[in-house]
């Protein structure tokens, strides 16, 4: 073995390293080394990736980290500025099995106990933790270097004799490092002599940061990003040389000529370093039984037998028989202490009344998963299978993930904490990378590129649904904007070379939302740990977890569980005996009212397109949501026409072969679920459950040679698996055929039935409240979204569509959150700002203790001693919180002040008063505060009103100043401004508008502020907010000279301008023209008739424009206008809001017109 790099740092060295793995292990192929090692800064992030991609490529994998050390003769648990800032670096690199997790439990102390400025571990733990460890003593930031540096000789010389004796003979190295920088040159010198005088043997190492020399600006422009400077900061952090890259061995031995010895100890390391690590073996900790347990499995049958009394009183024999093939085959693949477990934690949250959702994924096909109430799906009722849950055939470690109560839910991961032990339990990192759009921009920052050039090519890359995750390489083949800026200028082209560069890379890390660890001995032996925001999360990424073997879970936060136990919780207020769990699962009203398309707020059926879907379909079972679920995705979506036809035209309905009816009669002859392809397998061709799940995972991932072997099998059998074929059961060979090639179309589409039946029964029962509680349902709706102003505008304007008040605070009617009276919904005091939690707190119990308040005094004496001050008392009457009591609000602004004061005095006197009582002076009687006296004042303005409402809700509560002009807004066209906010919102990227679209918005002046630009001009940023949302707008001299007089506060206007979406913050509209907005409604008109515009028959959008008209069936005309040809093609369908907002999504809105 020649050369070995043993001092390196990888993408995960976060905007440090430069090398990425990949390439980095093919540098090290093409140079010849044999081995490499990772020495990322005091993490180990990447180890696991490192050595897979080392194994493949036949390079040894050398584990280490470089950790950051606490100065000498302070520990890692002190944390004072002026002694704990200058750390030192050690690179430790692993033997052996014990070196891996020694090193794996400093680096993770060094997060959980000594992170300060950097995670840090101490000569402490080095001297308890330093079995199967070889030490190297660093960079110029060693311990050693720095003493050397210093010119401190004997001190460094005692430092390296303890690092020898702590580390032994041949486990620790002095190491010589050589950039070019004169310091190096000074510490080398004294390297030397300490290993003349102790005999410590020497290794040369690079500090690689890159792959090659050329990539030295990159790394530089990386560091940059990191630090938040310029390439022409003079005073920023920089390599001080272009030397810090992978080097090939000739390129080390002239360095260190005279140390011949430094080369082949590179060698000799990474033969003593030999880590393996083991996949695929499962780790599963160990379910603690209860007392007077012993035996696992049998504990495990007594509750599965004992749910199965629970759940099937009548005991039928065909599901016992399923219940003990369920436990037999748990028990063969060992995985009988994860039920118990899941089971367990599920248990205490039920019992703790934290809600669980009904199941989520293939966990709900399981009959043992029912009677462990893991899930709350019966299995046989909905016709799903265990096999495509675990696997007789293929045997993989479950994966049961549920759903909490997202206010509850971290209850549950503190419980299994508690159970298993704080250091058995972590939740797990996930890495932010740098994606195409942000890597130009960063990169042209640091060049200190001009904002608006860097900002118009970043936009330049395509974005959108189908652009998610697009490549800088992508982006110059697809935008030919780009590629022509590309080729046409230098500076663009090094900007885009760069970022190419760069993207890609991690940039950060954050918590995984839901993934949660467990294990049998402390984390920490398997994998490092970290902390981000004071969790403690695993270094590793969930996949990697898995692939160690070890147990993962996703502890998912739902809102809607949340919001349907808040719902119950409001409606039992009222009926005391309601149980949310005997609501009906069949009943007419619920799906009449999703017929109708009034889904907003329904779980899973809010958007445009899921209304669209229930308008057309009409369901009238939990069968048909769990279809549209379904069948709402990309791909499968084409079929949901003939899904609609077939629904409500049985007659329409056909079968290839009549046993197909018995599968797929509750789809209306489609195929949409998996548990229908692996029946189809069973049933027709005489497949086992697991042996068709194997085909039709095959077919998931287009596997085309299984596939078509596998279509013999399917028509003739396989009498060695035991498999009859269609012929033996009668089927015809040319319906076979056919079915199998049905199959086969569609498996890749169809989805999992038992997770869509899961979340079919959420979005029912949230429909089923919405329906027959809406007060209760939407109070409940409005507390869970008071974070999205969007959301409480959207909601709020759907409780005036059902005739429901929303009512503003009030002192004697308000909970902490929003709540249901008889007049509509109460606001919630917690949305309140500059009212807390605690005051909240005090004025509830005072309320439930002594009664209502009596009056405006009545509630401040009462309240005085509970944290009650000027700011609490002026947002309570700016929210309209004592209107109830008579009094004005522009009275109470005036005399509140003086009321406080009024009481702060008597209390003082009283108090006086008692001291008297004690010998202190003379006696006094308890005095009263003052009589409150109201000036004779009118009051606000309605306009002022709703100013102080919306300054401390963020709503309009009685009112909203769009309220007069709303009907001539949309006379003109206008768009909400909350659809605008929350297109560009959505996770997948914006579908209905696109950065530079021409928008008409409408909306009132709340703010405005002007400036002089470099030119001497004026311009001018309007704050415009209609009834859902808010907007920057920003108009010019040109615009300010036609229209600067109607820029007022509180005036309505019209505004016509284009999109702007600069660095990813909120839209902004560039004004082309601003005019007073009037208040004349539009004429009423017969009949709506719905006109769109192609530009041709050929139009690719053709298509889906035919599919969407399709999912609403009805009447009115539509017309579509083909610009080239002049012609016009007339349809019919049910002109819904949800199809128009789908239609504009998809052509632009100049494109949609109805009139």
């Amino acid at each position: 073995m020649s050369f070995v790099h043993l001092h390196l740092h990888t993408e995960f060295s976060l905007l440090d390293g430069a090398c990425r793995i990949k390439k980095l292990v093919q540098r090290v192929k093409d140079i010849g080394q044999e081995a490499v090692a990772i020495t990322d800064h005091g993490v180990m992030y990447g180890v696991i990736d490192f050595y897979r991609a080392c194994k493949e490529a036949g390079v040894k994998p050398i584990i280490g980290c470089e950790v950051y050390v606490s100065p000498r003769g302070r520990t890692r648990f002190q944390k004072v500025h002026e002694y704990d800032a200058a750390f030192s670096h050690l690179v430790l690199l692993c033997r052996n099995e014990e070196g891996y997790r020694n090193l794996s439990y400093m680096v993770s102390q060094a997060f959980l106990e000594g992170f300060y400025i950097k995670p840090r571990i101490d000569l402490d733990l080095l001297r308890e933790h330093s079995g199967g460890l070889i030490a190297l003593s660093a960079c110029l930031g060693g311990e050693i270097p720095k003493l050397l540096m210093a010119r401190e000789y004997d001190k460094a010389k005692e430092v390296a004799l303890e690092m020898r004796e702590l580390f032994g003979e041949d486990g620790y190295y002095l190491e010589l490092q050589d950039h070019g920088i004169p310091a190096q040159r000074q510490v080398n010198q004294g390297i030397l002599r300490l290993h003349r005088e102790t005999g410590i043997p020497l290794v040369c190492t690079n500090d690689a940061h890159y792959l090659t020399r050329q990539d030295a600006e990159m790394q530089d422009i990386l560091m940059c990003i990191q630090t938040g400077k310029t390439v022409d900061d003079p005073g920023r952090m920089k390599f001080e040389t272009q030397e810090f890259y992978v080097k090939n061995e000739e390129e080390m031995a002239a360095l260190f000529p005279e140390c011949p010895e430094a080369l082949e100890n590179t060698a000799k390391i990474a033969q003593a370093c030999n880590v393996e690590f083991e996949f695929g073996k499962y780790h599963l900790p160990h379910f603690q039984l209860p007392e007077g347990w012993e035996d696992g499995y049998a504990y495990f049958e007594h509750l599965c037998q004992e749910g199965f009394l629970r759940r099937y009183p009548s005991q039928p024999e065909e599901y016992r028989k399923q219940l003990e093939y369920e436990m037999a085959m748990i028990r063969k693949m060992g995985f009988v202490d994860y039920f118990l477990i899941v089971s367990d934690f599920i248990s205490y949250a039920k019992n703790n009344g934290i809600p669980v959702g009904p199941g989520r994924g293939s966990a709900a096909g399981s009959m043992v998963s029912y009677c462990l109430n893991i899930t709350d799906l019966d299995p046989m009722k909905y016709h799903l299978y265990f096999e495509r849950f675990l696997n007789p055939e293929r045997v993989t470690m479950p994966d049961i993930d549920i759903d909490f109560c997202i206010r509850r839910r971290q209850e549950v991961i503190d419980y299994v904490s508690r159970k298993y032990g704080a250091d058995h339990v972590a939740q797990i990192v996930t890495f932010g990378t740098m994606a195409a759009r942000a890597a130009i921009r960063d990169v042209g920052r640091v060049l200190n590129m001009p904002y608006a050039e860097v900002d118009a090519l970043a936009k330049q890359v395509p974005s959108g649904p189908g652009a998610l995750h697009i490549t800088l390489e992508e982006a110059l083949k697809l935008s030919k904007q780009l590629k022509e800026s590309y080729d046409a200028s230098p500076q663009v082209r090094k900007l885009i070379d760069t970022a190419q560069a760069i993207e890609g890379m991690p940039r950060n890390t954050s918590t995984h939302a839901a993934g949660v660890v467990i294990t049998s001995r402390p984390v920490s032996d398997y994998v490092p740990l970290a902390k981000n925001d004071d969790l403690v999360v695993t270094q590793y990424i969930m996949t990697t977890l898995e692939e160690l073997g070890l147990l993962k879970m996703d502890f998912l936060g739902l809102r809607n569980l949340t919001v349907l136990d808040d719902a119950a919780k409001l409606v039992q207020r009222r009926e005391p005996g309601f149980d949310p769990k005997a609501i009906p699962e069949d009943d007419p009203e619920t799906f009449k009212m999703l017929s109708e398309g009034r889904t907003s707020g329904v779980f899973q059926m809010e958007s445009a397109g899921m209304t669209g879907v229930c308008v057309g379909l009409k369901p009238h079972s939990i069968e048909d949501l769990t279809a549209i679920i379904a069948l709402y995705r990309p791909g499968p979506m084409e079929s949901i026409p003939r899904f609609i036809s077939w629904k409500n035209n049985p007659e329409k309905v056909t079968y290839k072969h009549p046993a197909l009816e018995p599968i797929l009669s509750n789809t209306y002859g489609c195929i949409v679920y998996q548990e229908q392809v692996i029946q189809i397998f069973q049933q027709l061709g005489g497949y086992s459950l697991g042996q068709a799940d194997m085909v039709r995972r095959a077919m998931s991932k287009k596997k085309v040679k299984d596939i078509e072997r596998e279509r013999a099998t399917f028509l003739h059998g396989d009498p060695s698996r035991n498999i009859a074929g269609c012929a033996a059961n009668g089927i015809p060979e040319e319906a076979a055929q056919s079915i199998y090639d049905e199959i086969y179309d569609f498996a890749n589409y169809a989805f999992n039935k038992a997770h869509a039946v899961c979340y079919a029964v959420v979005a029912y029962q949230t429909a089923w409240f919405k329906c027959h509680y809406p007060k209760e349902y939407m109070a409940a709706l409005l507390t869970s979204v008071l974070d999205s102003s969007e959301k409480v505008a959207e909601y709020i304007a759907e409780c005036k569509e059902w005739g429901i008040r929303l009512l503003p605070p009030d002192v004697n009617e308000s909970e902490a959150d929003f709540a249901v009276s008889d007049e509509g919904i109460r606001f919630g005091l917690v949305a309140l700002k500059g009212v807390g939690r605690n005051v909240i707190k005090c004025l509830l119990e005072e309320r439930s203790k002594g009664g209502p308040f009596t009056d405006f005094m009545n509630f401040c004496d009462r309240m005085f001693d509970h944290d009650l001050n000027r700011r609490v008392l002026e947002s309570l009457i700016k929210a309209g919180a004592f209107d109830r009591m008579g009094c004005r609000r522009s009275q109470l602004m005036q005399v509140y002040g003086q009321v406080l004061d009024g009481i702060a005095a008597s209390r003082k006197r009283n108090l006086e008063g008692q001291m008297d009582l004690f010998g202190f002076g003379g006696g006094a009687e308890e005095s009263a505060p003052a009589p409150i006296h109201l000036p004779d004042i009118p009051e606000f303005t309605p306009q002022e009103l709703m100013t102080m409402e919306k300054e401390v809700t963020g709503l309009y509560l009685t009112g909203h100043p769009m309220d007069a002009y709303r009907q001539a807004a949309q006379a003109q066209g206008a768009v909400t401004i909350g659809s605008i906010l929350a297109d560009f919102s959505r996770e997948d990227g914006p579908q209905r508008y696109r950065d530079g679209d021409k928008v008409t918005i409408a909306g009132v002046i709340s703010t405005y502020k002007t400036r002089t630009t470099r030119n001497n001009t004026l311009m001018a940023y309007v704050n415009l907010e209609d009834d859902t949302a808010a907007l920057e707008l920003i108009c010019f001299s040109r615009v300010l000279g036609e229209s600067g007089g109607y820029i007022r506060e509180n005036n309505a206007v019209l505004v016509d301008g284009k999109i702007s979406v600069r660095d990813e913050k909120e839209p902004q509209i560039m004004v082309d023209s601003l005019r007073p907005l009037g208040t004349a409604a539009p004429q009423a008109q017969e009949e709506q008739r719905l006109y769109l515009r192609l530009p041709s028959r050929e139009d690719p959008r053709l298509r889906k424009v035919k599919l969407v008209l399709s999912f609403f069936p009805g009447e009115s005309q539509a017309v579509l206008y083909f610009a080239d040809c002049k012609k016009r093609v007339g349809t019919r369908c049910l002109i819904h809001p949800a199809l128009v907002q789908d239609l504009e999504e998809r052509l632009g809105k100049e494109n949609v017109v109805v009139k």
